[in-house]
């Protein structure tokens, strides 16, 4: 309920920051943690009456799935019948494009800005992310000046590729947009990224755009020609990056790791660590390394935590179930419902990892770390599962990544987990739910 301004009785509304179509975008604070943040309020009505539904659930999929510093982070995911909520990070710098409409930056300034950009992108292209609007408006500036990529309703995922293995949408600003893009035969979506990031170097450095005419179709050809010339005060190393951006044929563009060995790249650069894992997930790995430590099985707690309701029948019965508007279900938190008694499946999981030849260690009573013997992509796979009671004859079991690839924990979930388990689970997320939890819910208007 919301009452004096207040968003299920946890989220104290402020002023407006910014209206759209379909949304409003409040400033509020969190009211135990006092921390700012930003919400987005959605209408459902006119997202659907206007067929934008997929555009805003792949948005908040990919910000879901996209965990690094320099993006601009979703924290919660909330509803009700007349309206979407999702709580973002709040970036009180605006938009890096109101800072170059004053002017050009210093090169480095800009360089600054644009290894943070680079480092984003290349991280959500390690995930199968395509942005496809990359430009200044999309970029903000915390109160450290350290930049944040926003805006991810054009984003693209593995699965919108054909079967050619090329993105073929159209989409994106004139002035940003690489020309495979606008030759619609189908593109590499990562290819087309780098193009826009050395369309927003050229604009940092030089303080207007490298290819613009009041003619929209003459500016396409200077476009497809990558025809453009530098202003006299920008640098001979930048003006040799930028050229290696702004190439036309998007197979002799240049790539990221060739970026990041470039000499006026790698200037001043410090590398932000994706993902990072916190003091507490830290503390608990410390503890999995302790020898003599008590077999899990032989926890002397009763009773697992208990898990919210409002939480369990919004994500898990068929007519509150969020979890397929907003992530993918393979590379979100899998989580499935359980009747079996909590030591069972705590013990049942354990034997499960074990078998996998994970790591298994107690984190703490009814949560299990299991981390993966090999190296992946991004390190170690550590995966944590905890078991929630919801009544005292059903358990909710959650399993979230704590560290390694994305994609390995999608194949993990999916390929050994859930065969794995299928002899304890009743019903997993996102299937089919004929449990008798029955819910109500109440409108809240901002």
């Amino acid at each position: 309920m919301e009452e004096r301004g207040v968003l299920f009785g946890k989220y104290e509304l402020g002023k407006v920051l910014g209206k759209g179509t379909f949304a409003k975008v409040y400033y509020a604070k969190e009211m135990v943690s006092g921390e700012s943040v930003a919400i987005k309020v959605i209408c459902k009505d006119q997202v659907k009456r206007e067929a934008m539904m997929e555009q805003i659930l792949r948005e908040i999929s990919v910000m879901r799935l996209v965990r690094h510093p320099n993006v601009v982070q979703l924290k919660e995911v909330m509803a009700t019948r007349s309206r979407i909520f999702f709580v973002m990070e709040y970036v009180k710098g605006g938009e890096l494009f109101a800072r170059v409409a004053k002017g050009r930056l210093r090169e480095d300034v800009a360089r600054k800005y644009f290894q943070q950009l680079i480092s984003a992108v290349d991280y959500c292209h390690s995930r199968g992310v395509s942005h496809r609007d990359l430009k200044p408006e999309n970029l903000l500036l915390d109160e450290n000046e350290d930049l944040k990529v926003s805006d991810f309703g054009l984003s693209a995922l593995p699965e919108q590729l054909r079967n050619d293995g090329l993105l073929h949408t159209q989409c994106g600003t004139p002035a940003y947009v690489a020309p495979e893009v606008l030759r619609r035969k189908g593109y590499d979506g990562a290819k087309a990224d780098l193009w826009s990031c050395g369309v927003i170097l050229y604009v940092l450095l030089a303080g207007f755009l490298p290819f613009q005419d009041e003619n929209l179709m003459k500016m396409y050809t200077k476009v497809f020609k990558a025809e453009f010339e530098f202003p006299p005060w920008i640098s001979t190393e930048a003006r040799r990056l930028i050229s290696r951006l702004l190439v036309a044929d998007p197979q002799r563009r240049i790539t990221v790791p060739a970026i990041t060995r470039v000499p006026w790249f790698r200037r001043g650069l410090t590398t932000p660590q994706a993902e990072q894992k916190t003091e507490e997930e830290e503390e608990e790995e410390k503890k999995e390394e302790e020898p003599g430590k008590q077999p899990l099985a032989e926890s002397k707690k009763s009773s697992p935590p208990f898990y919210n309701a409002f939480e369990f029948i919004t994500s898990m019965s068929a007519g509150f179930d969020l979890s397929g508007l907003f992530e993918s279900k393979k590379t979100a938190r899998p989580m499935f419902t359980s009747r079996c008694p909590a030591a069972a499946i705590i013990a049942k999981i354990e034997a499960v990892g074990k078998g996998l030849s994970f790591k298994v260690g107690k984190v703490k009573d009814f949560k299990l770390r299991l981390r993966s013997s090999s190296e992946g992509r991004k390190g170690c796979l550590s995966v944590t599962a905890e078991v929630f009671e919801v009544a005292p004859e059903l358990a909710v079991v959650e399993f979230c990544k704590s560290s390694g690839d994305t994609l390995e924990y999608a194949k993990f979930c999916e390929e050994d987990i859930r065969p794995a388990l299928k002899d304890i689970v009743w019903t997993w997320q996102g299937d089919n739910f004929d449990g008798n939890v029955v819910g109500a819910e109440t409108d809240q208007s901002p």
